[in-house]
């Protein structure tokens, strides 16, 4: 298995639960992007306001900080929806291999509604999805269907990491 794994997709796409699972099951230390924003961006979300490029740069540079400080091993989760974005956390761990959790926004809505204790709010779902840009043929990772119970997210992993 890679060393480094980003899991990312929208919010609600089930990063978390899917990212600290794999890193149980792979023993290696893991880390929640949320955790990662600073109060701005955590009150700009919350007030059902967009983040934009500039308001994700100190994020993503705490994230890319994390994966330099865990090169022998982690799992972090990252919603990493540009190619740039992720271009920015290879910079810093040029051998992440990312996991795209893709799925239905219809799905993430009613995930995102159901959640009572998160600072996303549903409507911003619709622009995490125009954000989007799914990994492409050139970047290392696997594209899985956030619908599918976490063991099969997390067997599929291993199982695709078992394959190369």
């Amino acid at each position: 298995m890679p060393q480094l794994i980003v899991v990312m997709g929208v919010s609600g796409s089930g990063k978390t639960t899917t990212g600290a699972e794999l890193a149980r099951r792979l023993r290696v230390p893991f880390a929640d992007a949320d955790e990662f924003h600073p109060a701005s961006n955590i009150a700009k979300m919350s007030a059902g306001v967009p983040l934009d490029d500039a308001d994700r740069e100190p994020w993503l540079a705490a994230i890319a900080r994390w994966l330099a400080e865990h090169a022998d091993g982690g799992v972090v989760t990252c919603s990493a929806l540009k190619r740039a974005f992720r271009d920015r956390l290879r910079t810093a761990a040029p051998g992440a291999y990312f996991v795209h959790l893709a799925g239905d926004a219809e799905v993430v809505t009613g995930r995102v509604a159901a959640r009572a204790d998160h600072f996303m709010p549903v409507a911003l779902v619709a622009s995490q999805f125009a954000a989007l840009e799914p990994l492409e043929p050139d970047e290392r990772g696997l594209v899985l269907d956030l619908d599918q119970p976490v063991d099969v997210l997390v067997d599929t992993c291993l199982t695709a990491a078992e394959g190369r």
